[in-house]
């Protein structure tokens, strides 16, 4: 039985092609990893994977990075007087201004609900100027329908040289208090050592959202 002889040219497109089609599969399925990995609301990391990354750029510039976690102030009644659709838009907002901050140097995510963090690359000498273009970033108005939401950010930041800790749990310990210390005030507060000392429960300040625990 004759056996049919494929052209050369044909055999050479074919050796091409099959590392090609492997190299597209990889990409889609790296590209689907990559999505799974982030919130689809904000754009950011999702809470284990902003973890992940956080603590490897703390250990590479353990000295050249600031931790800031951001809580949207009086949420429920924005999404109360304006709707779902208009918190969903405040919540992008916060991503993306987040992610813009921090910028290649850094990563953002959220943490759940309306919190949100990030941990980013800034000399020591820079940071309180940074931090402070930060708070006035966030709490600029939101484009929606046709209108602009108010907006208001409460922000607490952890530098490791400023509480004397590179631990991230630490970091962002400290971050959260130094931020409800500030709670609806419009600053930016940065943690001192007195706030790793703040009373926390299950890694959390004590008496936050997630910290109630069985009598």
């Amino acid at each position: 039985m004759a056996t049919l002889a494929l052209p050369r040219k044909t055999l050479h497109i074919t050796a091409i092609a099959v590392p090609l089609a492997g190299w597209t599969l990889h990409t889609v399925l790296r590209r689907r990893l990559i999505q799974a990995q982030r919130d689809p609301l904000t754009s950011t990391w999702r809470r284990e994977e902003f973890t992940d990354r956080a603590q490897r750029l703390l250990e590479r510039h353990p000295d050249e990075v600031v931790l800031v976690l951001a809580d949207a102030d009086h949420f429920k009644q924005l999404n109360d007087r304006h709707g779902h659709a208009a918190g969903d838009t405040a919540l992008a907002a916060m991503g993306t201004r987040l992610t813009e901050w921090t910028g290649r140097h850094g990563v953002a995510g959220r943490l759940g609900g309306d919190e949100c963090a990030a941990l980013t690359r800034i000399e020591p000498r820079h940071q309180g100027l940074r931090l402070e273009h930060l708070a006035r970033l966030m709490t600029r108005p939101v484009p929606h329908s046709d209108d602009l939401l108010p907006l208001a950010v409460s922000l607490g930041a952890a530098a490791p040289a400023g509480i004397g800790s590179t631990n991230l749990p630490t970091l962002m310990r400290a971050a959260d208090a130094a931020m409800y210390e500030g709670k609806h005030q419009g600053f930016i507060v940065q943690a001192r050592p007195h706030h790793v000392r703040a009373r926390s429960v299950n890694g959390r300040r004590e008496g936050r959202p997630g910290t109630a625990t069985a009598a």
